[in-house]
């Protein structure tokens, strides 16, 4: 048998981490989460198993969560101060170190497949703004209106903030205080994935709406390489959902790889370290960890995070809590 027929093949995915717990996630919603992300491993996994690239496996992964109400990505992502929704989104080709990002795009349906479009179609790593819309439809991607993303739930999410005269983080959606578990009964959150495919090559991409009620333009970890995304097949590939303004002050993708590179620390390792430097800045959330071996950690220091994994077996399986 060829290495390519031996190779492991494996995907990874997050939809966020927060606080998570059975007695604030009501069952259907927990079954609905549970589908949703059964069908993105689903889609994933199907393109590795047909021979297909990690980055094509890490876009049908994340698409799926995007194209759902239920994470804080595409369709159901939150609003801004202005009541705008504006998404972001990464992808790195841990073979060749190319990578794409878009950052406050309105229009583009899927921002993943955009991040794409930036890291094979130009000559540039990061487009923002009407810039990245405009360069989107350029390259025939699907526009909707704005309004396509909307949804009730983070319309309402909003107007709390903003009555509350304070930013709202998306992983905070589920606080410990009486008044928000009444009425944010369950955590939306950042999606990624990272994968690894027949050929050996890793692969990693993010996608979000960042947080609820913020100004300014602002611009977290998610469409950040390095902080929110990273891939490098001599080390490893990884996606991170939290505090993005801590995973951009702590470098917190590259740090997990870095470690693992030059210090050959182990996955688990490296993530907790990783997240250790983000907890020492009052900050939390997850990493997914994935190396050229089928090898992978799934890390958090919040109560759960939504997460899955898919090999060789095609089993998929699919957890929430801690």
């Amino acid at each position: 048998m060829t290495k390519a027929e031996t190779s492991p093949i494996r995907l990874v995915i997050h939809g966020g981490a927060g606080t998570l717990t059975r007695a604030r996630l009501k069952k259907e919603r927990e079954q609905a989460y549970t589908q949703v992300l059964e069908q993105s491993l689903t889609a994933g996994h199907a393109v590795l198993a047909a021979g297909g690239s990690s980055i094509d496996a890490v876009i049908a992964a994340i698409v799926v969560m995007e194209d759902s109400p239920l994470f804080n990505a595409g369709k159901g992502a939150v609003f801004s101060n202005a009541g705008r929704i504006e998404l972001d989104a990464s992808i790195m080709d841990g073979s060749t170190l190319m990578v794409g990002s878009v950052a406050g795009v309105t229009t583009i349906r899927n921002p993943i497949r955009a991040a794409r479009a930036v890291m094979t179609q130009s000559e540039h790593v990061m487009l923002i703004g009407q810039g990245a819309d405009a360069f989107a439809a350029e390259q025939g991607l699907e526009i909707v209106d704005p309004s396509y993303f909307y949804t009730q739930f983070r319309w309402d999410q909003l107007q709390k903030a903003i009555a509350q005269e304070r930013l709202l983080r998306d992983h905070d959606a589920l606080s410990d205080k009486p008044d928000a578990a009444e009425k944010m009964d369950q955590k939306h959150g950042t999606v990624g994935a990272v994968a690894l495919d027949r050929h050996g090559n890793l692969a990693a991409g993010t996608s979000t709406g960042g947080i609820t009620n913020k100004r300014f333009g602002r611009v977290g970890d998610s469409p950040i390489i390095g902080a929110g995304t990273y891939a490098d097949n001599r080390s490893v590939a990884v996606s991170a959902t939290g505090s993005g303004e801590m995973f951009i002050r702590t470098c917190a993708a590259f740090n997990t790889a870095a470690q693992v590179r030059l210090l050959h620390s182990s996955l688990i390792e490296a993530a907790d370290n990783t997240l250790k430097d983000v907890a020492a800045i009052a900050g939390d959330g997850g990493l997914i960890v994935l190396d050229a071996k089928g090898n992978y950690a799934m890390r958090f220091n919040t109560r759960g995070m939504f997460r899955g994994i898919v090999g060789n077996d095609g089993i998929v399986r699919v957890e929430i809590f801690e």
